[in-house]
């Protein structure tokens, strides 16, 4: 969409060479199902804007993100073809960018000088926000929650929920798209970090409700924790996530957690069972217990009485043992994942 080639490294794909796409050009790259890989802008020998994507991934979504942190000089879009409700990233970052440095005072153009790159008097390229804290909150007075500006949740840290919440996952209906859009003034040529931060969110959940309605995602960690056996926690929850119709959320936890997430606080409910750092091969692991039900009985029964067999028998014949846990026991295979974190979708 530009009127200039323009140079893009590609990671995890096209054997991770560069492409080089024409002015109003388009092109194509095999992303197999289940793969993970990065476009990214390259502006004055200088990796910029950058989209990072999973095709087809858990539960046949693509995920998607736009990220600035480590600079930027154009504008990047990323996008299922069709959907404009999948977009992310700004289409007019650069203006807006420009624009915000045109209103700064010149204090904060001091402060940002060593970031900021600028010809004839308009922003042309600016640096890594992950490297320059005021280019950071800079950037977040005009783009927050429109695309990756920080480091997000990793090593340790929260980082920042408008960064957090920027991972999107979409139903595989339609290919992925890119637009890079046109650049308004020639770059200058400075030397910036060649480094690529690769975004790491660190140890946890990524939530997803894909119900029509809002809902309360309730996490319990276990009181105690066996082998084989755990003390199940019913009335003290480590944390609440509220989220509305199909919407997302990064939930950082501890490695330590070994628990579940459910809806709201009370039974009967499903339980998305899980762990994230096994003591036998350090990977998260989860699976499915409809033990205490899911919204229509429980199949373990009252405390004092014995296991509801309706509801065994109507979960075994639409269900089975295989997909979920009905009545404990083994048989129930659980997915296992070595960066600590899984995707659970709520419906």
């Amino acid at each position: 969409m530009s009127g200039h080639d323009q140079r893009f490294q590609v990671h995890g794909w096209n054997n991770n060479q560069d492409i080089i796409v024409k002015a109003d050009g388009e092109h194509s790259i095999k992303a197999p199902d289940g793969s993970t890989g990065a476009i990214i802008a390259i502006h004055d020998g200088q990796i910029g804007e950058q989209a990072e994507i999973t095709k087809c991934g858990y539960m046949g979504n693509d995920f998607i993100d736009m990220s600035n942190i480590c600079g930027a000089g154009g504008n990047m879009i990323v996008q299922q073809v069709g959907d404009n409700g999948t977009r992310k990233g700004d289409p007019k970052f650069m203006q807006h960018l420009n624009d915000a440095w045109h209103k700064a005072s010149q204090h904060n153009k001091d402060e940002l000088k060593s970031c900021i790159f600028t010809r004839n008097g308009n922003v042309v390229r600016m640096g890594a926000p992950k490297d320059f804290p005021q280019l950071e909150n800079f950037v977040r007075s005009f783009a927050d929650g429109k695309t990756y500006i920080g480091i997000g949740s990793w090593g340790g840290s929260p980082g920042n929920g408008n960064d957090n919440n920027q991972i999107s996952d979409e139903s595989p209906e339609a290919l992925l798209g890119l637009v890079q859009q046109q650049r308004e003034t020639p770059g200058l040529h400075k030397p910036l970090s060649h480094t690529l931060a690769v975004t790491d969110q660190g140890p946890g959940i990524h939530l997803t409700n894909k119900s029509n309605h809002e809902h309360d995602f309730v996490f319990y960690d276990n009181y105690w924790n066996g082998n084989g056996t755990a003390g199940a926690n019913f009335d003290h929850p480590l944390k609440s996530v509220h989220l509305k119709p199909n919407a997302s959320q990064f939930v950082p936890l501890p490695t330590s957690f070994k628990g579940r997430v459910q809806h709201g606080t009370q039974l009967p409910c499903t339980w998305v069972e899980f762990q994230l750092e096994a003591s036998n091969d350090h990977a998260a692991h989860g699976d499915i217990s409809l033990q205490q039900g899911r919204a229509i009985d429980t199949t373990v029964g009252n405390w004092n009485g014995g296991p509801n067999s309706a509801a065994i028998d109507y979960l075994n014949r639409v269900v089975g043992q295989k997909n979920a846990y009905i009545v404990g026991g083994t048989g129930v295979p659980d997915v296992a994942s070595k960066d600590k974190r899984l995707a659970v979708v709520m419906y």
